[in-house]
């Protein structure tokens, strides 16, 4: 029985989750060196391809007359977009399955980003076996939220409170390294420790291409995070900025080769600065990709509504929540508020008198006035807009929230 979404709007959301899992996994595979899980990028590709197949069938049979085929344009360019997103996913799994090599120095600055990906193996007896995910509110708990679960040979993509967790079920998980140790104590895991960086502080070209691989990794994932909320919100501004962080990827990946090439010459390796291009092209790619999405709003072209409730109503949430005046995230660091543990949100930015701070550090000091961009589970919605001083209220006819002054 074919089990996949029956509408526009459902695929929609799955293929933009699916894709962004695939980066997700492909990081992962990267960071744990495990050719099983790039192979599942590839195997996840073959899915993807199939909604994308069947959107763009959906999409001709929709565009009956000029004006319908305007809007349906615009889902069209989301849909490609969202493929080369997958497509650069499996170009980052490639340096694990056809081992193009990665410097150890990669490793330590991904186990220190704000956002990682994580999997741990569920034993019989732990906290988490034979319990709902609903029951377990790991957003919460750990700050980190499951983003498909293994089970033997088949996996469960979209993962709703109702999926009960087995003994054996590999998790894979995605938010704060803060969460990872108690993440693992609820599955009765193994203790894990991330990779740790050399005792030795001299600055090399090597660890420069490295350091701006990194960033790169961050902004391109902010990139397609701010993109869809300029989709959803129809937002110029947010879509302008994303063209901007497009351009310094560029620049960034111009700097990179430079110290690859730099580093090469001090007679090392070749073959991890080899998987450091490649890494650097997808990341490159991934935002560009956002680029074009944005560039919808960017040109006021008509916007298919479907659109901004499919991406909406995806895994994530995005919300624009202004920090007001005397909340609790009023004068207080990101590091000390851990909203990715409670309510399990990551801010994409911070908009703060006209400018924007993109993936911010865990120093970084709210302010009453600023604004956070956030993604994160549906059930940390509330919980966040309170932190910033205000009260969630749904509208019954239209379903739409509005934020009220607490």
């Amino acid at each position: 029985m074919d089990d996949r979404p029956r509408n526009l709007r459902a695929m929609l959301a799955e293929s933009k989750d699916t894709s962004e899992l695939m980066v997700d996994l492909a990081y992962a595979a990267v960071y744990f060196g495990d050719p099983d899980m790039a192979e599942e990028v590839g195997e996840l590709e073959d899915k993807l391809t199939e909604l994308v197949r069947d959107m763009r069938g959906v999409c001709v049979l929709a565009a009956r007359s000029p004006k319908e085929s305007e809007a349906m344009s615009s889902v069209l360019q989301v849909v490609s977009a969202i493929e080369r997103i997958g497509n650069d996913a499996v170009d980052v799994a490639r340096v694990v399955t056809h081992k193009l090599g990665i410097p150890a120095q990669l490793l330590v600055d991904l186990a220190m980003a704000q956002e990682v990906s994580h999997r741990v193996l569920v034993s019989e007896g732990s906290h988490m076996a034979n319990r709902p995910v609903s029951a377990m509110e790991l957003p919460v708990a750990t700050g980190m939220r499951i983003m498909a679960i293994r089970r033997h040979r088949d996996w469960i993509i979209d993962v709703d409170g109702d999926v009960v967790i087995t003994p054996g079920d590999a998790l894979f998980l995605r938010g704060s390294p803060d969460g990872i140790t108690r993440l693992r104590e609820l599955a009765a895991a193994p203790p894990w420790a991330a990779a740790q960086p050399a005792e030795d502080t001299v600055v090399t070209d090597l660890d420069r291409a490295v350091d701006v691989l990194v960033e790169m990794k961050n902004l391109s994932e902010a990139a397609v995070g701010l993109a869809y909320s300029a989709l959803v919100l129809g937002d110029a501004t947010l879509a302008s900025e994303v063209h901007h962080l497009e351009d310094r990827l560029d620049e960034m990946k111009d700097r990179l080769e430079l110290w690859v090439l730099r580093a090469a010459a001090d007679n090392l390796d070749p073959s991890p600065l080899r998987g450091l291009l490649h890494l650097a092209e997808a990341a490159e790619d991934i935002g560009d990709q956002a680029q074009q999405m944005v560039r919808l709003v960017e040109d006021k072209d008509d916007v298919h509504p479907v659109l901004g409730l499919a991406l909406g109503e995806s895994d994530d949430v995005v919300m624009e929540v202004p920090v007001a005046k005397g909340s609790t995230c009023d004068g207080v660091t990101l590091s000390d508020l851990r909203l990715g543990i409670e309510p399990g949100f990551g801010v994409l930015a911070i908009r703060r008198g006209g400018a924007y701070l993109y993936r911010p550090r865990g120093h970084v000091r709210l302010h009453a006035g600023d604004e956070l961009i956030a993604s994160g589970p549906d059930e940390g919605r509330a919980m966040l807009a309170e932190l910033c001083g205000w009260r969630l209220v749904e509208d019954e006819d239209t379903g739409e929230y509005e934020l009220l002054p607490a």
